[in-house]
Parts: structure tokens; C-alpha cells; sequence
């Protein structure tokens, strides 16, 4: 199973999260977002794992894809991850000049999704609201249709991630909220824990 712990701003989360033996570090450069991480908290995140056999993904939802796609270039994320209201032409922008794209989007926004159609490498399947920690029903899945290559997220914690795991069989998990203390955007440790032990277990 494929662990993605995202929304880091630290490298102390960072670097926590790799020694569990996450798959992935996300950083996410929105600013809406209370998890909105500046060039620099982004750098200290990948600085933090440089040497460890993690990807590290940038997500965006409101940046432009040119900007986007130069961030990735600049700081040096594995993978951009565009999320929400992005054209086949911005697909098409970030997959001509990028080795690895994701695309996020959610089952009330593309029902008929299908993995693979802006030739993104795979799809994080999120719920409607992205980011608020809510879970969503996961029976509208069609896992035939959605293809092999697809992350779940939306409303994950530790106390349900086997269940969901056991329930639609992704490829991945992806957590942010699920994993943070009191306030949003900051990473409860003990949190990240017991989430990839439940993922793993699963």
C-alpha cells in the first residue's frame, strides 16, 4: 500500500514521516490553504528527505500551470500534483515538460473519471470538499471504470484507513488533516504514526 502524508510545512514532519517509511511527502503551495507552505518551508521539507527513498509532491490548485511547473523545476519536487480546475491544455503543459504529473479531482466534480485521460501518471481520488477532513461515501467508487493507478484521500485518519483500505482497495492512501493536531496545518507526529501503521496493517 502506498502511503502519501501530505500538507507538510516541516521538516521535522518531514523527516518523521520518511522514517515511518512514507511513500510520499506532499507540500502544498495554495495560499487559501492553512497548509499553504512558502518556498522556503518547502525547501526545508525536501531538504529533509533528500536522501531518503521517498517522492515528494508539490500541490497546487490555484497557481497557474506554467508557475507551477517551474516551481517543481526550481525547488526540485519528484512529482506536481494539480488539483481541482485545471484544462487538458494545462495537463498537457505540465506532462510535456514534467517526467511525472497527478492529477486530484473528485467523484462530485468528474463522475466518469477514468485514471490516465489528461496522461497524468495516476489520480488522487478526493472527496468534494479537498482539504476540510470530511469523509465521503465511498460506495460511489467503480473501481472497474477508475482504473489501477488511483489514491484515495478524503476524511482519512488513522481510526479509518484500514476500513477504507479493506473497502474499495485503492492503490494508495493520501492524508493531511487526519494527521494534525488542533490546528490545521500542523502535523500531529504520533498522529502520522499510527496512520502508516494502519495503512500498512491493512
Amino acid at each position: 500500500m502506498y502511503v502519501k502524508i501530505c500538507g507538510l510545512t516541516t521538516a521535522e514532519a518531514a523527516t518523521r514521516a520518511a522514517d515511518l517509511g512514507a511513500d510520499a511527502v506532499g507540500v502544498v503551495m495554495s495560499e487559501p490553504s492553512p497548509r499553504h507552505a512558502s518556498p522556503e518551508q518547502a525547501r526545508a521539507v525536501l531538504d529533509a528527505v533528500a536522501d531518503r527513498p521517498v517522492d515528494t509532491v508539490l500541490v497546487v490548485r490555484e497557481m497557474p500551470v506554467g508557475q507551477a511547473v517551474e516551481t517543481v523545476e526550481a525547488l526540485g519536487f519528484d512529482v506536481l500534483q494539480l488539483h481541482g480546475r485545471y484544462s487538458d491544455d494545462d495537463f498537457a503543459l505540465a506532462v510535456a515538460r514534467l517526467p511525472r504529473v497527478w492529477r486530484a479531482t473528485s467523484l462530485a466534480r468528474e463522475p466518469e473519471l477514468r485514471a490516465g485521460e489528461h496522461g497524468e501518471e495516476l489520480v488522487l481520488l478526493d472527496g468534494a470538499r479537498a482539504g476540510s477532513g470530511e469523509t465521503w461515501d465511498l460506495g460511489a467508487i467503480d473501481r472497474e471504470r477508475l482504473g489501477e493507478h488511483w489514491i484515495l484521500a478524503g476524511g482519512l485518519a488513522p481510526e479509518n484507513v484500514a476500513a477504507a483500505i479493506h473497502e474499495v482497495a485503492p492503490w494508495g492512501v493520501d492524508v493531511s488533516s487526519g494527521v494534525e493536531s488542533s490546528a490545521p496545518g500542523v502535523k500531529d507526529l504520533d498522529a502520522i504514526e499510527r496512520f502508516v501503521r494502519a495503512a500498512r496493517d491493512a
